[in-house]
């Protein structure tokens, strides 16, 4: 099994690089303040569950009644079988599994909102689920069947269930039942009441999984195109004026101010060629509005990040220590995912535009008319050679299957579950869908790089500015030229890789 010197503490919220590390094994602790408040939650829930001193227990959603739109139904009085009760008819998820990585980021993220006290879980819960971290085991959890509404209901059961040793999940990357894979990882099948099963399910845990590490990947691919942006004025000679400071201070978007500045500092010790055109095209010379928009967007999907990431969706909430003393359980909307649907969608909207800069960007590169002389396609023979054609087809793809899923999903809503849920975000695919396309925008950034190593090569000008000289040296150490040619797929992720590792501005 492999090991990890990792660890996350329950102290504190994980922060998007711990869900990253989540994918492979990791060291969570229960710190002893987690489980003062589990102990707490759970037995004010026990409290409730089983009555006063009349014997009277109020109705807890989920534990003394049936779920959704049965919840005026009583449930299964036995608290084993209400586990049963809860999870067996959410098995109606469908296709492919889910990345590893959200899998596990989305557990790492139900511990930690378990562990805040509210749910009233037992501490065992979230001890299993911690245990699990230190091993590969990962549950098998199929994308769709999610609407993101009460939370992610059938994703989560799947994950559940893996854990109770029911379905299928992987270990060291092989998939195979659930009950040998716990064997093979050494855990022992996670025993449930309905209380522990429902909150397990009841949140958004996927939704802000996928989110989150989408984000990430976004924010990876905006750094790189502000520096191959750079790098591809420098190549050309262009003159760096579209990037004052005073031309983006009147424009007055503090994004647009930030990424100029940025690409100033990039581009310090540019020599103008003298040869462009007066102006040159918007993929240049509105790059800093363009860039500088997405920037602002990304705050806005930062901040929801940050509150989904610190935040405890589940319901009922138990609250053993109320104003009153009394302490209280509420039912509510907190699995409702509508702030991370429409952050996604709005992620969706950068990551489309974000896609078409780099096409254009590298279809200007690739164009004799507009590249100041260099060969179409950057071939060294045009006609014996193709250079990067293929690749400049692979780009237009992309961007067209970005452009395909950037329809806004938390405007779907579609009444489900007897209009119990009326209203739905569809929070969950609307994040996955964001994931997808992040994927697609990083092989739009290798191309593009990978047409700025080739371009020098085949008579574009040495970078003057020593920050994009020094991009340049990187990209040409690891990626040949491209002559004669050569499939060049590996070569467009080698140039994504490096452009994730570097200190970019």
């Amino acid at each position: 099994m492999l090991t990890t010197m990792d660890a996350v503490s329950l102290t504190r919220h994980p922060d998007s690089a711990a869900l990253r590390r989540a994918a492979t094994p990791l060291t969570v602790t229960v710190d002893p303040g987690a489980r003062a408040r589990l102990d707490r939650g759970r037995r004010f829930f026990h409290g409730l569950r089983h009555g006063d001193d009349d014997g009277e227990a109020p109705p807890v959603y989920g534990a003394t009644t049936g779920f959704g739109a049965l919840v005026g139904y009583a449930g299964r009085p036995d608290e084993a079988d209400q586990c049963d009760n809860t999870l067996a008819h959410l098995g109606a998820g469908q296709g492919p599994d889910l990345p590893h990585e959200i899998s596990r980021a989305a557990l790492l993220l139900r511990t930690w909102s378990l562990a805040q006290g509210a749910s009233g879980v037992s501490a065992e819960v979230v001890d299993r689920l911690a245990a699990m971290f230190a091993t590969t085991f990962s549950p098998a959890i199929p994308r769709y069947g999610s609407v993101g509404a009460s939370g992610d209901l059938i994703p989560l059961a799947y994950a559940t269930q893996a854990l109770r040793g029911r379905g299928h999940a992987y270990v060291d990357g092989r998939r195979m039942p659930a009950g040998e894979a716990l064997a093979a990882a050494g855990l022992r099948p996670l025993a449930l009441d309905g209380r522990d099963a429902l909150a397990l399910v009841n949140g958004t845990s996927v939704t802000t999984a996928a989110l989150a590490l989408a984000r990430d990947t976004v924010r990876t691919a905006h750094r790189s195109l502000m520096a191959l942006t750079c790098l591809l004025a420098d190549t050309l000679g262009c003159d760096p004026g579209f990037l004052d400071g005073d031309l983006l201070r009147v424009y007055g978007h503090t994004g647009a101010i930030d990424v100029g500045a940025r690409m100033r500092g990039t581009l310090t010790g540019i020599t103008p060629s003298g040869a462009r055109p007066l102006q040159e095209p918007y993929s240049i010379r509105c790059a800093p509005q363009l860039l500088g928009a997405a920037e602002d967007a990304l705050r806005y999907v930062d901040g929801v990040v940050a509150a989904d990431l610190g935040g405890v969706s589940d319901n009922p909430l138990f609250f053993p220590d109320d104003d009153a003393g009394k302490g209280k359980v509420v039912h509510g909307g907190n699995f409702f995912g509508q702030p991370a649907a429409f952050a996604a969608d709005l992620l969706a909207s950068v990551t489309a535009q974000l896609g078409n800069l780099a096409e254009r960007q590298l279809d200007l590169l690739t164009d004799p008319a507009r590249n100041g002389g260099l060969p179409p396609m950057l071939a060294t023979a045009p006609g014996l050679q193709h250079g990067l054609q293929g690749v400049q087809l692979a780009s237009t793809a992309f961007v067209a299957e970005i452009r395909r899923n950037a329809t806004p999903a938390g405007m779907q809503s579609l009444p489900t579950n007897l209009h119990n849920q009326d209203v739905v975000p569809f929070g969950t695919q609307a994040a996955l869908r964001s994931y997808d396309m992040a994927e697609l925008l990083v092989l739009l950034s290798g191309s593009l790089a990978l047409g700025l190593r080739q371009a020098v090569h085949v008579g574009a000008r040495r970078p003057t500015a020593p920050r994009c000289a020094e991009l340049l040296e990187a990209l040409i150490e690891v990626i040949p030229p491209v002559e004669p040619d050569r499939p060049l797929d590996a070569d467009v992720r080698t140039a994504a890789r490096l452009l994730a590792a570097c200190e970019l501005p």
